[in-house]
């Protein structure tokens, strides 16, 4: 017996008829009267007397009627109690600005729909900064990139950490579109980068790693003309001209005018990728907020990439 027959059966003693009930249900007769039948054969008993002029309850359907209502309104108040007591807490999610860029006011707007009585301590720094911080215990999980995370099950038992791979990004050779080599195509390789002038965050955080490594891979040596651990910053020197920078598409998202303003060429190479995990405490140290917050930020993501919000990323899912 299931609590919608029960609401199914309340509906159609209430209306007297069960196509009145099915119409206000919503529901085709058929369907109405099925659910009806299958209720008494349950009980072996026959619950409602049919005529022409619709149904009335036999005393057996009286009785039961009356047992259904309180049941349907001791459900409700079940429902009620549990949303007075929702999830509360605090939980703190660390996100690199590129990150932040596409993920961070629809995690804060989902948070909030869903669990209104958590506070959202969001944090925005380097993939580097985030892992201290996350070895500290200052915040609860962070999307990191250092590639080392996934290489290393020691560092991980080390640090205690939960590792989850979330997805993986596409790099581009982002260069200001005033500026851009003359006929240079949407998609480039690592060695042809050789003398392009490039501005690159520094050698701790989590892209610079995957960089250095695709480098030594391809054998090129990068003209670096500057470092700068602030993706605003960063992004402006490239608008104006100072050099190109390797990032993924998400560096240029907070940009309205990305088509003019920017010139983009996928980096082709097998393996030069962003990859993206979703790291947090041990299950034991993260609280219940900190559990759903961990939900909440995976569905997020998955949304993004399959809605096309978030162009060249590819999800991963967990081996």
């Amino acid at each position: 017996m299931e609590l919608r027959q029960l609401r199914y059966f309340v509906r159609v003693v209430e209306l007297g008829s069960i196509s009145r009930a099915a119409a206000d249900l919503a529901l085709v007769q058929s369907a109405l009267s099925q659910q009806i039948t299958r209720l008494e054969s349950e009980l072996s008993t026959r619950l409602l007397q049919r005529s022409p002029q619709g149904v009335t309850p036999t005393e057996a359907g009286l009785a039961f009627f009356r047992e259904a209502q309180l049941t349907l309104r001791h459900a409700e108040q079940a429902v009620r109690s549990a949303q007075e007591a929702r999830l509360t807490g605090t939980v703190s999610v660390g996100l690199a600005p590129t990150t932040a860029a596409v993920l961070g006011l629809p995690l804060m707007t989902a948070m909030r729909e869903s669990y209104p009585n958590v506070r959202l301590h969001m944090v925005e720094s380097l993939s580097g900064h985030l892992s201290a911080m996350l070895n500290a215990r200052q915040i609860d999980l962070a999307v990191l990139f250092d590639s080392r995370i996934q290489a290393s099950q020691t560092l991980r038992s080390a640090r205690r950490w939960s590792v989850l791979p979330l997805l993986e990004e596409d790099l581009f050779l982002i260069t200001a579109q005033a500026h851009a080599a003359p006929r240079r195509g949407a998609r480039i390789r690592m060695n042809q980068l050789r003398d392009e002038p490039l501005i690159l965050p520094s050698g701790p955080h989590g892209l610079r790693s995957a960089l250095d490594a695709a480098f030594a891979r391809a054998r090129v040596t990068p003209n670096l003309v500057l470092e700068i651990d602030s993706l605003a910053m960063l992004m402006e020197a490239v608008s104006a001209g100072l050099g190109g920078t390797l990032q993924p598409w998400a560096a240029v998202s907070r940009f309205a005018d990305v088509a003019t303003r920017f010139h983009m060429a996928r980096i082709t190479d097998a393996g030069v990728t962003r990859e993206n995990w979703l790291c947090a405490l041990s299950e034991e140290e993260l609280s219940p907020a900190a559990l759903a917050a961990r939900v909440v930020l995976r569905d997020c993501a998955r949304a993004l990439v399959a809605e096309g919000a978030w162009p060249g990323a590819v999800l991963r899912d967990p081996a």
